[in-house]
Formats: C-alpha cells, sequence, structure tokens
C-alpha cells in the first residue's frame, strides 16, 4: 500500500482526494477502496482548492467552549473544481453560487479549510 499524502487533518495546509483508476468516480473522504465500484486503491491527489459554494449555515451559538470565540462563523457545502463536495469553513458573507478559494485557518485549536471569495 502506497504512503498517503498529507492534508488539513494531519496539519498540512492541503486538500486531498481520490479518483478511481476503474470507473473515475471521485471522492473526498479517503478510502481503501472506491465508494461507487468497489475497486481497491483509488488514486490520491490535492485539489486546487477552488470551487463554488452549494450550501452555507451561519452558526450564531457554540456548540463547545472552544468554539465562543469564533461565533458567528459560516459552515459551508462546498462543489470542488475536481468534482467532490466538501464541508468547511468560510467567509460569514459567502452565498450560494459564489466562486471560492481555500486557504487554512486555526479553529478551535485545529487547522482548518477556509473558504474565501475568489477574486
Amino acid at each position: 500500500m502506497s504512503e498517503r499524502l498529507a492534508d488539513w487533518t494531519t496539519g498540512e495546509e492541503a486538500i486531498t482526494y481520490q479518483t478511481c483508476v476503474s470507473c473515475g468516480h471521485v471522492q473526498y473522504f479517503y478510502r481503501a477502496f472506491c465508494a461507487a465500484c468497489g475497486e481497491s486503491g483509488p488514486r490520491e491527489a490535492r485539489a486546487s482548492g477552488k470551487g463554488r459554494v452549494y450550501a452555507t449555515s451561519l452558526v450564531c451559538r457554540a456548540a463547545t467552549p472552544e468554539m465562543r470565540a469564533h461565533v458567528p462563523y459560516n459552515i459551508l457545502l462546498v462543489d470542488c473544481a475536481e468534482g467532490f463536495r466538501m464541508m468547511a469553513h468560510g467567509e460569514n458573507d459567502l452565498a450560494i453560487g459564489d466562486s471560492v478559494v481555500a486557504c487554512f485557518k486555526p479553529f478551535a485549536g485545529r487547522l482548518v479549510p477556509f473558504f474565501a471569495k475568489q477574486k
């Protein structure tokens, strides 16, 4: 089995995704197999960080004491340029359909993907 690419879940400023070598399915969450056809060993790659806002939800109430300093914060679903959808944080003024690009910011003690309007 090949070495996994480092990404934001390991502290690296990167988003990774997988593509199935058999059927071409693109998936965001790391798996040892393709979620569409079951083939093992999908290829891993780094995403460009570009996408479009699919959905947005402004959180105005802290779920934990660590999150209190971040309220209000925006949770997004982003359709990424590579063909997968992911959940992430973003600027509070983002709307459905906005073109966005990822950077990385600390949130409640972790480095997380953070989307801003693409200029």
